[in-house]
C-alpha cells in the first residue's frame, strides 16, 4: 500500500509540472497558470517578478475580489479574523490592495508557489457562502458540532508530506485507547476539484502520520445532494467520507 501511495503522490506531482504554463506579461511580470480548479471550473493563476535576490508571488488580487463580486464581502471580525488565521498557517500575508503575497527565495520556491495555491484554494472554499446559498461558515458549523459534542481536537494543524510540501487540516483529534488518530477535513463545497487537492494532500501526508491515522471527510450537503461519485473517490484512497446530515452517525468514533 505505500509503494501505491507514493507512485499516487509522484504521478500527481508530475501531472502538475505538465499542465502548468508560464506566460511572461508586460513589464518584469510572469503568469504562472496551475492545473488546481477553483469553484467556477477556471484554472487558478498567480503572478511572479523577480525582486532583489529572490521572487515576489502573489494572485493580483482575483481570491477576495472574486469571493466580493459573489456576493461574500469579508466585512465582519469573525471572517477577517479567520481569513487571517487561515493565511498564517500557509505564511501568506494580505496587502492594502487585498493581494496574496508571499516572498521566495530560488531554493524555496516551489514550497512557497504551493502554500500560495493552497492559501488561495483555503481561502474561496472556507468563504464559499453567497448569503443566498449558505448562511454559515461550513467552517464554524463543524467546529461547533465538534465543541457540543465535546470532542477533542487540534485545529488546524499543518504536517509535512513526502514531497517536502506542507499540508494544513482542519481539525486533527488524538489517538485514545480506542481509537488511532483521526483526521477531519470540512469540505464546504465537495465538487471534483476539491476530493482532487484533499486526495493529494492525504496521500502526501500519509506516510508521515501514524500507520493506523484516518481521514474522515465532512462533506457539507446541507445545499445540495453530494454526488455518489464524489463519495466513492473518497473511499477509494482510504479515506472516510461522512455527510452532514449524518454527522451525528460516526460520533461515537469521534469522541472516543
Amino acid at each position: 500500500m505505500s509503494d501505491e501511495i507514493s507512485k499516487m503522490v509522484d504521478d500527481y506531482v508530475r501531472w502538475i509540472k505538465d499542465k502548468t504554463v508560464l506566460k511572461q506579461l508586460k513589464g518584469d511580470w510572469t503568469e504562472i497558470t496551475t492545473p488546481h480548479l477553483d469553484r467556477h471550473n477556471d484554472c487558478l493563476q498567480i503572478y511572479v517578478r523577480r525582486q532583489g535576490e529572490g521572487f515576489l508571488l502573489t494572485d493580483d488580487g482575483y481570491t477576495l475580489t472574486d469571493l466580493q463580486i459573489s456576493g461574500c464581502p469579508l466585512d465582519t471580525p469573525k471572517r477577517q479574523g479567520l481569513l487571517k488565521s487561515t493565511l498564517a498557517g500557509f505564511g501568506i500575508h494580505l496587502d492594502e490592495r487585498d493581494r496574496l503575497m508571499v516572498q521566495a527565495t530560488a531554493e524555496n520556491f516551489p514550497l512557497r508557489k504551493h502554500n500560495l495555491m493552497q492559501a488561495m484554494l483555503a481561502v474561496n472554499d472556507l468563504f464559499y457562502l453567497a448569503v443566498p446559498m449558505v448562511q454559515s461558515l461550513y467552517y464554524e458549523d463543524v467546529q461547533h458540532w465538534l465543541d457540543e459534542a465535546e470532542i477533542r481536537y487540534t485545529p488546524k494543524c499543518k504536517f509535512s508530506g513526502k514531497t517536502g510540501y506542507d499540508h494544513m487540516f482542519d481539525f486533527v483529534i488524538p489517538k485514545s485507547r480506542r481509537e488511532p488518530e483521526r483526521i477531519l477535513q470540512a469540505v464546504t463545497n465537495p465538487k471534483k476539484d476539491a476530493v482532487s487537492d484533499i486526495m493529494f494532500k492525504w496521500m502526501d501526508t500519509k506516510e508521515t502520520r501514524p500507520a493506523d491515522a484516518k481521514l474522515y471527510a465532512m462533506l457539507n450537503d446541507s445545499q445540495s445532494r453530494v454526488s455518489a461519485s464524489v463519495i466513492d473517490a473518497f473511499r477509494n484512497c482510504g479515506a472516510e467520507p461522512i455527510l452532514w446530515s449524518c454527522r451525528n452517525e460516526v460520533l461515537d468514533t469521534l469522541a472516543a
